[in-house]
């Protein structure tokens, strides 16, 4: 982070997927700071999820520069992963994977501990967190694939706040969970940005904001078509109109 809290500073970045003729987001620039709450909208296709990769260090630059938690990414992209948490969209275990839920949220820790480390207190400590943190306390031994998929999302969570990351980047988390655990989840996400997480967070579901301003991003065609910030109220109208506007 550097001296003005900006966690993520993207600089005229293009970003273009392996073997790709054209880069899928272009000219993009911007910066994020610690404990800020941003929305990244827009229609499907416009380059949501790319973004959120790039942030992470998982896609190649083609053009500009990234620098994340004070980290290049084209260079330290490794490093990057190890604090920022990324929850992917969609993701189901299969039935019988054998893993229970404490398990696959310790997985969160494996890359800080490194490929010869054991996890020790600090590591069951983080988890146990992370756990009570989601309300998973009771489901810390079920295997994973026997949970629902509101429990498995809020597993996944957990398993990236593990990390303890300065950064959470979030790609539609509130997609395959009901209206209870989806207040639930926007509660953690609101108290995380209050501790100075910075949540990034890819959705088409506005309510649950924190309170104060919101940041809100919108992608159109692989370019930022709008970025600022609003009450939480002006959110959906805001991010609709830019989302849809020639």
């Amino acid at each position: 982070m550097n001296g003005n809290g900006t966690l993520i500073h993207l600089d005229n970045i293009y970003t273009a997927y392996e073997g790709a003729a054209f880069p899928v987001i272009r000219g993009i620039t911007l910066s994020i700071r610690a404990g800020e709450y941003a929305i990244v909208g827009g229609p499907n296709g416009a380059g949501k999820t790319t973004l959120l990769e790039s942030m992470n260090g998982m896609l190649r630059l083609t053009h500009g520069s990234a620098t994340v938690c004070g980290l290049d990414v084209r260079r330290q992209g490794c490093e990057v992963r190890k604090r920022v948490g990324y929850v992917v969209q969609s993701f189901f275990f299969d039935p019988l994977t054998p893993f229970t839920t404490e398990q696959v949220v310790m997985m969160g820790r494996y890359g800080l501990l490194g490929c010869l480390r054991r996890p020790g207190e600090a590591d069951y400590a983080a988890v146990d967190r992370a756990i009570r943190l989601l309300g998973l306390e009771d489901l810390r031994d079920r295997p994973i694939g026997t949970l629902s998929g509101g429990q498995q999302q809020k597993a996944l969570i957990a398993q990236n706040l593990a990390k303890e990351p300065e950064i959470l980047l979030l790609d539609e988390p509130f997609s395959n969970l009901d209206l209870c655990t989806r207040d639930f989840v926007s509660g953690v996400l609101k108290d995380l940005a209050k501790k100075g997480i910075a949540v990034v967070m890819v959705s088409h579901a506005f309510d649950g904001l924190p309170d104060g301003e919101i940041r809100i991003i919108v992608m159109r065609d692989g370019t930022l078509s709008l970025d600022e910030t609003c009450r939480p109220d002006e959110v959906e109208s805001r991010v609709r109109k830019a989302s849809t506007v020639q």
